[in-house]
């Protein structure tokens, strides 16, 4: 019922952008908070950055933060990853994630892995040197 598509994935060399896309459908996209996860060879899951029903709040992770910015259009049912500078150790495939929106998103639960109800199956990110 519920599909999450990431898109965007690719190759670039150190310092270099890309542009993530994620889209969702089965679900009322503007109820969901959305996340990026990443999880690179032989290590675990871990959290990117996450934002609620709009632009205003947002989440990242310290390594993430000025780096990469989370943005979505609830019209297009599309969650973005902008990413910048990026570093070989960025290299990781990305994930999208849905959470139904409680009435309080906290960044505990918008940090958090298990929170998540919906994933798509990833897109791969290599940066090169």
């Amino acid at each position: 019922q519920v599909h999450m598509v990431e898109s965007g994935g690719g190759l670039v060399q150190a310092g270099g952008s890309l542009k993530l896309s994620c889209v969702a459908a089965g679900l009322t996209f503007s109820s969901y908070a959305m996340g990026w996860f990443r999880q690179a060879p032989g290590k675990e899951r871990e959290f990117v950055a996450a934002i609620s029903w709009s632009n205003l709040s947002t989440y990242y992770a310290d390594s993430m933060k000025g780096r990469f910015t989370i943005s979505r259009d609830n019209a297009k049912n599309t969650v973005y990853l902008q990413m910048n500078s990026l570093k070989p150790e960025d290299t990781a495939v990305y994930y999208c994630a849905a959470r139904r929106l409680p009435t309080f998103f906290t960044t505990a639960q918008a940090m958090a892995l298990g929170e998540y109800d919906y994933w798509g199956q990833g897109t791969q990110v290599t940066v090169s040197l």
